[in-house]
């Protein structure tokens, strides 16, 4: 696996132009959706007696990753994980949800938006939205080089508002990976050194 700068830099670019290789079809939304199911026991507890937000983020990447890998048909590696929320605290005898799928895709990177749900394992009571997350994930081969992926077809009209909003993370990510750059230069041209 290469280093994680390395990851990082790779994604979020926008699309360049086509080197030469043909076209890769689209692939619907649908085609990639996933969810893992894992039953909360005590091993999973925090010192509160609650579900540690560590095994809900490993559970969440894991679920990203294998929609990523099916989008693209191949290795993918976490490159950042934006925005994970815990709305609920997760409780042992939990049935844990985690639903994933592909919202954006630019060249060699994807965005994947995870919904992580709960209920009790005994109850037939819906389950309660307990957490979310966007991931991007690079598309690597097997020499770790970034390789190309499928677009995303969105399918419905939630499928489309979460490709627009994965547009404006983006936007976001760029401004600020590009502002924090031009602090550290600035701050390296008078001299300081982090």
């Amino acid at each position: 696996m290469q280093p994680r700068h390395k990851v990082g830099a790779m994604t979020d670019q926008a699309p360049a132009a086509d080197s030469g290789s043909p076209d890769i079809p689209g692939k619907p939304t649908s085609a990639s959706r996933t969810t893992l199911s894992h039953i909360m026991t005590h091993n999973d507890t925090n010192l509160l007696g609650t579900v540690h937000g560590g095994v809900i983020m490993k559970l969440v990447d894991d679920a990203a990753g294998a929609v990523a890998g099916r989008h693209s048909g191949g290795p993918a590696v976490t490159a950042s994980m934006d925005e994970m929320a815990f709305l609920e605290p997760v409780r042992v005898g939990d049935l844990v949800h985690v639903k994933a799928q592909v919202n954006w895709t630019g060249r060699t990177s994807m965005e994947v938006g995870v919904r992580v749900l709960a209920e009790r394992w005994n109850e037939s009571a819906p389950p309660t939205q307990v957490g979310s997350a966007y991931l991007v994930f690079a598309a690597v081969d097997a020499d770790g080089k970034p390789r190309r992926v499928p677009p995303v077809l969105p399918e419905t009209e939630r499928d489309k508002r979460r490709y627009q909003e994965a547009q404006i993370r983006r936007t976001h990510r760029l401004a600020r990976r590009r502002a924090i750059m031009e602090l550290r230069e600035k701050r390296a041209a008078e001299g300081f050194e982090d």
